[in-house]
């Protein structure tokens, strides 16, 4: 899913703050997003509405979101859509038939709160609450921080899904305000992550134990990727770094393609096209391995 909506040039609004008063907003309390996915029974616990930040630093080739890398608006054109019109002159704001569509938008704090309260209502009853995803969130991390605050001081449960391959700062300042943070580890070998991830593993590990002591509830989870991540080896060396810290629960992620679709919009080729997707006999080895080390398993989610 993606949002269409023409983006903003302007780097100082007046904008109302979600106390009803107005201030001058900064370019950074504006931020750049591509989906709003409501009623979300996975990624934190209860009924939750999931917020995808664009931009990210690493190029994952299993990646269900490949809309989420770049930084950039995007425009994408569904061909099967078109009318061959020639009217609309490559811009979404004029195309008939909605085969051309904006990929993100730039959207202010009051307005993205605005969307998230609708269902409040959920998250009140469920124990849900909202988490902010990607895409790398914290490559936004003013606009991630200041609506998180918004969030918590209304009482709504908050998490974001993070790799940790970001500056600390920007880990901290964020993590502050959170209720859970959803942690990825993928590839361990800090020369592989590097080349075929564009992954600094040192960092993410680094951040990782910066992170638990914060008071916050962190959830490690491991994608489960033919090729890459999909080892025993790899999920063992994943299991001894975490043992320090005493987490009694991961979540392993197996792959899936539910993304692939979306490359070719995106002029982008699928590399993971001839992946088989792993069956229980093949996932059941790193299952048992975590178990065996004390750890609750969550498959998927």
């Amino acid at each position: 899913m993606t949002l269409s909506a023409a983006p903003r040039t302007s780097s100082d609004l007046r904008i109302p703050t979600v106390n009803g008063a107005c201030e001058t907003a900064e370019k950074s309390l504006t931020g750049r997003i591509f989906n709003i996915q409501r009623f979300s029974l996975n990624d934190g616990q209860g009924i939750r509405t999931m917020v995808f930040f664009k931009g990210c630093p690493h190029r994952c080739p299993w990646c269900a979101n490949p809309e989420s890398m770049s930084p950039r608006i995007q425009t994408i054109k569904r061909q099967a859509k078109c009318l061959n019109c020639r009217t609309c002159l490559q811009d979404p704001q004029e195309c008939p038939s909605g085969a051309l569509e904006y990929v993100g938008e730039d959207i202010t704090l009051p307005a993205l709160m605005s969307r998230l309260l609708k269902d409040e209502v959920f998250f009140r009853s469920s124990g849900g609450g909202i988490t902010l995803s990607g895409g790398e969130v914290l490559m936004q991390p003013v606009f991630a921080r200041e609506l998180l605050k918004e969030l918590q001081g209304l009482g709504i449960h908050t998490a974001i899904e993070t790799a940790g391959d970001v500056p600390r700062d920007h880990l901290l300042s964020v993590v502050d305000h959170c209720d859970q943070v959803l942690f990825d580890f993928k590839i361990m070998d800090a020369t592989r992550a590097r080349t075929l991830l564009n992954m600094n593993q040192h960092r993410v590990l680094e951040n990782f134990k910066a992170l638990t002591q914060r008071d916050v509830k962190v959830l490690p989870r491991v994608p489960l990727i033919p090729g890459y991540t999909l080892t025993q080896e790899n999920l063992r060396q994943i299991l001894d770094f975490l043992k320090p810290f005493n987490l009694n629960e991961i979540h392993l992620l197996p792959f899936h393609k539910y993304g692939e679709a979306k490359y070719p919009l995106l002029g982008k080729t699928y590399s993971m096209h001839k992946t088989p997707v792993p069956d229980a006999i093949a996932l059941a080895p790193l299952r048992a391995m975590a178990e065996s080390d004390g750890y609750t398993v969550t498959m998927g989610g």
